[in-house]
């Protein structure tokens, strides 16, 4: 009775692809491509337990709330870090693209990514949090895989393919050959973590204490991790954590290098390492076809030259690179029948 009841709706659904990411979700709907990319984001009345606003208008929120409104990020290090505000968000998000078709009840097939290398309460709580939120159906998929297959990247033939998938919360770093992963690494230094060595760097050089946003501005506008020609400056404006007052000070690009270094340094060890398990086959393979960058952090100014440095291997990045993601679980959903074995094993299973 139930399999008829979601298959009748079902019929009025539209299949989506979804990556959950730690900074923002993205949505990718059958046959419309991306029609959601908003930050990770939910703003929750704490007095009525009722959400006040989901994604950029959360975003706008954070650290300007009065104390009874928390506005909090679902994910962090690509893991959910409040089941209830994710399901919650993504029942928002389901609702909002069924919205104009006037569906009562919509039951979607939905492929979500997940980070390489997370655990099964983890996975268990991703699974549940979207069936939770409205889907009919559960599909799980690493999100290096899903970037390879966005990056469109030949991931089923018997051949080499590395991809570093910079997201916010997660750096994940895979050789894919045969639609499977042979070697692998996930660390939880990323975007955020490059927010966080700045506000760090302000506060011990300057006795300044930023916010979240305004780090992240000023990583985007001059931030580099290559050899700095023309470094860019820029203004920063936080408390004094002397005086307690309002205070802006110029910040350049040699100094957010400074502040970024080491975790760059790491995720560059990182690549080499993977590299270095690689079995020497898919190694010269990598090395013909190239490392391709994906995510967020694959835009940071020069860090694809520095990958090229330290390995020795051409570096491409992926065209619109923060979407690769979306796209490869949309590419999936369009053909779950010739993709089906790329898909994590389901807790359901």
């Amino acid at each position: 009775m139930i399999n008829l009841f979601n298959r009748f709706f079902g019929r009025f659904s539209k299949d989506m692809g979804i990556d959950l990411g730690t900074s923002n979700t993205l949505v990718y709907v059958k046959d419309r491509g991306i029609v959601i990319n908003e930050p990770s984001i939910v703003a929750v009345n704490t007095r009525t337990d009722q959400i006040i606003a989901v994604g950029e208008e959360a975003r706008r929120m954070m650290g300007k709330t009065p104390s009874h409104i928390i506005a909090t990020k679902a994910l962090v290090d690509g893991v959910i870090s409040d089941y209830e505000v994710t399901e919650r968000m993504l029942r928002h998000f389901i609702e909002k693209v069924h919205r104009e078709s006037f569906t009562i009840l919509p039951r979607p097939r939905i492929v979500i990514g997940v980070p390489q290398g997370i655990t099964e309460v983890e996975l268990k709580a991703v699974e549940d949090a979207t069936l939770n939120a409205g889907a009919r159906q559960v599909f799980l998929i690493e999100e290096p895989m899903a970037a390879a297959i966005g990056a469109r990247l030949p991931i089923q033939e018997a051949s080499g393919n590395m991809i570093v998938d910079i997201g916010g919360g997660t750096t994940e770093i895979a050789v894919i050959s045969l639609g499977g992963i042979i070697t692998w690494k996930s660390l939880r230094v990323a975007g955020d973590e490059l927010d966080q060595n700045i506000i760090q760097y302000a506060r011990e050089n300057f006795n300044l204490l930023l916010g979240e946003l305004t780090a992240e501005r000023i990583k985007v506008k001059v931030a580099m991790a290559g050899d700095i020609q023309e470094p860019l400056e820029t203004k920063m404006r936080g408390r004094d954590l002397i005086s307690g007052l309002p205070r802006e000070v110029s910040i350049n690009s040699f100094q957010v290098q400074e502040a970024i270094q080491r975790s760059i340094r790491l995720i560059i060890e990182n690549v080499k390492d993977t590299i270095e398990s690689t079995p020497p086959e898919l190694v010269a393979d990598i090395f013909e076809r190239g490392i391709v960058l994906t995510g967020g952090g694959a835009l940071l100014d020069g860090l694809d030259k520095v990958i090229h440095k330290e390995t020795q291997i051409p570096v491409h990045i992926a065209d619109d690179p923060l979407t690769c993601v979306v796209r490869g679980t949309g590419l999936v959903l369009d053909d779950l029948a010739k993709l089906k074995d790329v898909l994590a094993l389901s807790t359901q299973d």
